[in-house]
């Protein structure tokens, strides 16, 4: 089975909420998408920060998961989100995860978030310990 489909068939209950679906996969790159609703909103009508780095926390959690040894998990420890710009309702947003650092220990990840138009919403900078 393919990279993307093994993830996108993955039982995600809420990455499912969100609406995340992933759009590309490799080890050294992730890439997904959500539509902004209303119910991920703030106001006015712009999404919520906490949508922001939900979204960017799943990407980097999935990131990990596709670098890991069979047998290991791993759990979010520490993230940090720059908001530049918003997002409104309607639109479509773009994730995109990189590596900084994958080690045996701990997996450090950057997601940009960009509408599909290119326009930067938050870059996102997050550390996974390998279980």
């Amino acid at each position: 089975m393919e990279l993307l489909d093994k993830l996108n068939s993955y039982k995600l209950p809420f990455a499912e909420l969100l609406g995340l679906k992933f759009t590309a996969a490799a080890p050294e790159r992730l890439v997904a998408e959500m539509t902004v609703r209303p119910e991920l909103c703030t106001r006015p009508d712009i999404l919520h920060g906490g949508a922001i780095m939900a979204f960017a926390d799943t990407l980097g959690a999935a990131a990990t998961v596709v670098n890991l040894e069979p047998g290991k998990g791993t759990t979010t420890i520490e993230s940090k989100t720059n908001f530049v710009g918003p997002a409104p309702v309607g639109s479509t947003v773009v994730g995109e995860t990189t590596p900084v650092h994958r080690g045996r220990r701990t997996m450090v990840w950057q997601t940009r978030i960009t509408t599909r138009e290119g326009k930067l919403v938050a870059v996102v900078t997050q550390t996974q310990m390998v279980l």
